[in-house]
């Protein structure tokens, strides 16, 4: 990053920043693709206007991680023990000392769903202890039954476990809404970009939002499961384009030389919201109160339709052009910038013609298809992998012992240093070794914390936290990554192909916890196998590092042969907006 605050608001009379925004604006004004990047160096960078909207998009990434992820609290089984008729009174608490002959004890923890058998012959032989209670070792078998919904409960909290009496061999409906949630996004990523592209980002952002909030609130209300699922997929069907709108009007905003902080940061905020989500559900321990504490805020997104500029590059790409040259106009002014009119039209007249000739480009996706059928089925793996580790580290956070609340909350903290360190090492190291290493930590991590006795929570935790780092590194990496290894013409849509595929991983990663009921660490074997195989795969992919990203196919194609550019000569190309050639 440079020192170089060309956008912080300063005054226009400060030789020595003007002088930098001019040079830096003539040269990528030189370059008719880059114009409108020429002009966010001209305006400021990352001026006043730019951190007043960005702030303001910093809270549809703080909702969307509580509207993806709170089924963690809403749909949560509730730690319970078998109701022992012989033994408990309505003032009998979770724990009592008579446990250790009623309840079966099995992964440090009392059987959820099984009690010790009561000895029919000895109650009938009249046998009593002195007391003349039932309530004594030897009126008990060594042979477990079910308890029906006769429970103890160790907590007040309140799920729709409890409210709706879902329990033990029931349980895996508690995991299908985690799957319903994103099966909801599957359904409704593609679509909210396509709304956003018809109707424009800040429209998205604002309705799909406030529609998103209703959907909370009104699931809220359910007085069945049906209802909740109904609603739990209906919420994500219309809030999961949250964080990519967001995130795209975000990165729209800045310069080019502020794009990959301001990706970094606004990044960092879906993880924070994360970490509050665990806060708030410490809080709030009924799941129909928090859906409303989480959702009933987010109903004020609607007010992003006055309060936001629309995108200035989605203005131009639909031919609104004096409504883009004003956004523009406005940001000048509240920078305290200059803009030259002549700069204005230079840009919507290359925009005219870039709209002529939009109909002539070719998408040869098939041809890409046959010719990195190898690389997008190694992509694809990738994707899956990382979403379903990901995910189901998160999920199974609430898992490891101790405080749920704290496992969440530290489970969204520790992503920040993971987000961050892609920064340093990628560039040093390279984007196919970092992203292998990293997914091998990963694996080392799962694979270690399933020899770590279950009572031992500081080192499950702290084995834990390290493979959370790790994954959400080279998650980070992976986004880098794949964006650099296909042509321009395909790269969206073969990165969305990717992504689609990898979407089915966070499908199953609800279901991952269940696992853990028939052994106690597979889930940590099944992420460890998948980290392992699919890391020392990624190997097969080119280095992209400090490399141009490729045009054509056949520039692609040869990523491997492509040699090294100067990593000064083009990051100076690539901020300034100029197309930096590939050399062979």
């Amino acid at each position: 990053m440079t020192s170089q605050k060309e956008g912080n608001g300063s005054s226009p009379s400060d030789a020595k920043t003007n002088g930098h925004v001019d040079s830096e604006a003539a040269t990528a004004g030189g370059n008719d693709d880059n114009s409108l990047d020429a002009i966010l160096v001209r305006i400021g960078q990352f001026g006043r206007y730019q951190i007043i909207n960005y702030v303001l998009l910093c809270l549809p990434m703080l909702f969307n991680a509580f509207f993806s992820i709170s089924y963690v609290f809403t749909a949560s089984t509730v730690v319970h023990r078998c109701n022992v008729p012989q033994c408990d009174s309505p003032t009998s608490a979770y724990e009592e000392d008579w446990l250790n002959f009623t309840i079966p004890y099995k992964s440090s923890a009392w059987d959820a769903c099984h009690r010790y058998a009561v000895n029919e012959s000895e109650i009938a032989s009249g046998f009593t202890d002195p007391s003349g209670e039932y309530c004594a070792k030897d009126y008990f078998t060594s042979t477990s039954e079910t308890c029906g919904h006769d429970f103890k409960f160790r907590d007040e909290e309140k799920t729709i476990s409890t409210e709706f009496g879902i329990y033990c061999e029931d349980e895996w409906k508690l995991s299908m809404v985690g799957t319903i949630n994103n099966v909801g996004q599957f359904v409704g990523i593609p679509l909210g970009g396509f709304f956003a592209d018809r109707y424009g980002r800040r429209t998205m952002l604002a309705v799909a939002g406030s529609l998103s909030a209703l959907m909370g609130v009104i699931r809220s209300l359910s007085n069945n499961y049906s209802m909740f699922m109904a609603f739990e997929f209906l919420d994500m069907a219309v809030g999961s384009t949250l964080f990519p709108t967001a995130f795209l009007l975000a990165i729209e905003l800045v310069g080019p030389k502020r794009r990959v902080a301001a990706a970094t940061i606004i990044t960092i905020f879906y993880s924070l919201g994360e970490a509050f989500l665990g806060f708030l559900a410490s809080q709030v321990q009924h799941w129909r109160w928090l859906l409303r504490v989480l959702y009933a805020p987010a109903v004020l997104q609607i007010l992003f339709l006055w309060i936001l500029p629309e995108s200035v590059r989605w203005l131009l790409s639909q031919g609104a052009e004096e409504k883009a040259a004003d956004v523009l106009r406005r940001a000048a002014r509240i920078n305290k910038r200059s803009l030259p009119e002549e700069q204005v039209e230079e840009l919507l007249a290359s925009n005219r013609q870039k709209l002529s000739q939009a109909n002539e480009s070719q998408y040869p996706i098939m041809r890409a298809v046959r010719t990195f059928s190898l690389r997008i089925a190694n992509c694809c793996l990738c994707w899956f992998t990382h979403t379903l580790i990901a995910l189901g580290l998160s999920l199974n956070s609430v898992n490891l012992g101790g405080n749920k609340y704290t496992n969440f909350m530290l489970n969204g903290f520790i992503q920040i240093p993971g987000l961050l360190l892609p920064l340093v090492i990628m560039d040093r190291v390279g984007r196919r070794y970092s992203l292998c290493a990293s997914m091998l930590l990963c694996a080392i991590c799962m694979g270690a914390s399933a020899g770590v006795p279950a009572e031992n929570y500081a080192g499950s935790l702290t084995l834990f936290l390290i493979g959370k780092l790790a994954i959400t590194c080279s998650f980070q990496i992976l986004y880098f990554f794949t964006s650099e290894i296909f042509p321009t013409n395909v790269r969206n849509s073969l990165l969305s192909l990717c992504s689609m595929v990898g979407r089915i991983g966070s499908m199953l990663a609800p279901q991952t916890p269940l696992l853990a009921k028939y052994y106690i660490y597979a889930p940590q074997i099944l992420f460890a196998t998948f980290a392992l195989i699919s890391g020392f795969l990624t190997l097969a992919f080119p280095e992209t590092a400090d490399k141009v990203l490729p045009t054509t196919m056949e520039e692609a194609r040869d990523l491997n042969t492509a040699k090294r550019r100067a990593k000064g000569v083009m990051e100076d190309e690539l901020a300034e907006g100029v197309e930096p050639k590939v050399s062979q």
